[in-house]
């Protein structure tokens, strides 16, 4: 019988929140950035200016970690690579070919990707209630953002939807092997934003930008708020703290646990976009996010945070739950 200790206990509920307080800091950028998009600006230079402002409140890290791209060069590059640059740029590419909710679906199979990563690649067992979470995870949100509505089939949007997903697995695999020793994971973030906003400059062509929107107002439900705090907020809470509280809560959890709890993130936005942009929350979107707290809550509770005592002999039980 696994003995589970205190502070494992203890680490597995702080990895826990930190994961809901990123897929709320997460969850909130999609408000923010499309009264943003309805004044003027192109949603790459929205993405450019929310991962370059973000790079820029890191900097400070950054420099205190200057030995890391020595050291771990390609841990940075790919997280800049996939986890800042790749998820932003394929998604954004994705929605202009196809529905917007298609595309978030597409992109929130990253858990079941996660699951597969860990079961196939790395070879260790999956319990059969994590599964089941990121199943009931992926049904709840094809109702959270209505996939029925609108779906059209484009081969090239759905492979940038799915380009999307796997960046979005290696934000939580690369996040779970960025705190070896020696390693901070604020620095790998720092570094991360760096690089992504180098990648992004070069998609996104900054020097195209209205950067007269910036100093103007845009219109969120009907009333006008300065664009610059609009920009603010994703910056520092959708960018910054979303990152900030995402690495740290992988770290403590596992991938997969981090995966399905993230899914919240579509929940929050949708929740978000009824209340502050006057978008409607129909029964069935209602539905789906209860259905995606039911899968995060079962994913998180059945599977052991990293760190707890794991039964390691062949013949004990992973978790006290069967494995896939």
């Amino acid at each position: 019988m696994p003995v589970h200790t205190t502070d494992s206990s203890h680490g597995k509920s702080v990895g826990l929140l930190l994961a809901l307080g990123s897929a709320l800091a997460f969850g909130g950028s999609g408000v923010a950035a499309k009264p943003l998009i309805e004044a003027g600006l192109a949603p790459l230079h929205v993405v450019w200016l929310r991962v370059a402002g973000a790079a820029l409140v890191m900097l400070p890290l950054a420099v205190r970690h200057r030995d890391l791209p020595r050291r771990r060069p390609a841990l940075l590059a790919g997280f800049g690579l996939l986890a800042v640059a790749g998820v932003q740029a394929c998604y954004f590419a994705a929605i202009s070919r196809i529905p917007v909710g298609v595309a978030l679906l597409v992109e929130y199979l990253a858990p079941a990707l996660v699951l597969g990563w860990v079961r196939f690649v790395q070879r260790r067992p999956v319990s059969r209630a994590a599964a089941l979470g990121v199943v009931l995870a992926a049904g709840g949100l094809a109702c959270v953002v209505e996939v029925w509505s609108g779906l059209r089939f484009d081969a090239l949007g759905l492979a940038l939807a799915l380009a999307a997903a796997c960046c979005q697995v290696g934000y939580f695999v690369l996040a779970d092997h960025g705190g070896g020793e020696g390693v901070d994971p604020l620095g790998v973030i720092a570094y991360g934003l760096l690089v992504g906003a180098g990648l992004l400059t070069v998609v996104a062509r900054p020097w195209d930008m209205d950067w007269s929107v910036l100093g103007g107002s845009a219109r969120m439900h009907g009333v006008a708020v300065p664009a610059v705090a609009l920009l603010g907020w994703i910056v520092l809470v959708a960018t910054v703290v979303a990152y900030v509280t995402g690495v740290p809560s992988v770290r403590r959890l596992s991938p997969q646990v981090a995966g399905v709890v993230a899914c919240l993130e579509a929940v929050v936005a949708t929740v978000l976009a009824w209340v502050l942009l006057g978008e409607r929350l129909g029964a069935p979107q209602v539905l789906g996010g209860v259905v995606v707290l039911a899968g995060a809550f079962i994913a998180q509770s059945a599977t052991p945070a990293k760190g707890s005592a794991e039964p390691r002999a062949r013949g004990e039980a992973v978790a006290r739950e069967p494995a896939v």
